[in-house]
């Protein structure tokens, strides 16, 4: 037997249809204005042997003033992945003004505990200093497992969590430190304008700090200039830079999601920042 349906039940599914197929083009309509897949307007990336990481421009700041201040320090390579460890699971890798209790800064370190006042905490150079001179104190820090080594410095309730960020910490020591050439690239909209005398005077004398040395960026070796290069280039939205050259490579914001690119005219002595 055929079922016949009335007039209004026909009209109802007319509308519900008509209903169903505006929502549909609704939906396409609003997903391809979000464009959820295009890049982000700012970020960097790190490109190692070892792997690649993305981090916020902030946090790539951060991971190139503890790998100034180690080389400051001339401490190995395995101090400064022990110093990226422990940053990412106490901050992740953020300078924070907030914490448990009156824990401060990169490394969360507790001003009631001796590690200095509130505003040397939050001071990246000078708190990457303090975790440093804990770190060395501690025997065989080189030899022991990374999240002992940590430990021994933070005390923290849980020291076994500092050894699941062992891969990214070696990732960002091999390129923060100079070790791998050209790992560093960040990108961001253009500064307008020039560059002024004072931005580029500025990242001179902070990265000086850091170092401790003087605001020439005459590299000692290849990775000496590539720590600098990756300094700067973590650095060069805060200070407004445009380019930074170096051993026959080149970096600009706009076109930093491509890398370094090729330029012949880069100095190999000397790191040039405009």
């Amino acid at each position: 037997m055929r079922r016949r349906f009335s007039k209004g039940v026909i009209a109802i599914i007319a509308i519900v249809s008509v209903l169903a197929v505006a929502i549909t083009v609704g939906i396409f309509a609003l997903l391809n204005r979000v464009t959820p897949f295009t890049e982000p307007v700012e970020g960097c990336k790190i490109t190692t042997p070892e792997g690649s990481l993305e981090l916020e421009i902030p946090q790539a700041q951060v991971a190139s003033v503890i790998a100034a201040v180690a080389a400051r320090r001339k401490l190995p390579e395995r101090a400064v992945v022990i110093a990226y460890a422990t940053g990412i699971q106490e901050s992740k890798l953020l300078n924070l003004p907030f914490g448990d209790r009156d824990s401060v800064g990169v490394f969360q370190q507790r001003p009631s505990q001796g590690w200095g006042k509130p505003e040397q905490l939050v001071d990246p150079v000078y708190s990457s200093g303090k975790f440093f001179s804990a770190l060395v104190k501690v025997k065989r820090y080189r030899k022991l497992p990374l999240h002992e080594a940590a430990q021994e410095v933070q005390r923290s309730a849980d020291g076994s969590a500092y050894a699941q960020h062992e891969g990214e910490a070696k990732i960002l020591a091999a390129a923060f430190t100079g070790r791998v050439p050209q790992a560093v690239h960040c990108w961001f909209p253009a500064p307008t304008g020039k560059t002024p005398v004072s931005g580029t005077a500025g990242a001179r004398q902070e990265l000086a700090r850091a170092l401790g040395s003087g605001t020439t960026l005459n590299a000692t070796s290849q990775k000496h200039g590539w720590l600098m290069s990756g300094w700067s280039v973590a650095h060069a939205k805060e200070f407004g830079l445009r380019q930074v050259r170096y051993n026959g490579r080149s970096w600009t914001p706009v076109r930093g999601d491509d890398g370094w690119q090729a330029d012949a005219g880069a100095p190999a002595g000397k790191v040039e920042i405009s």
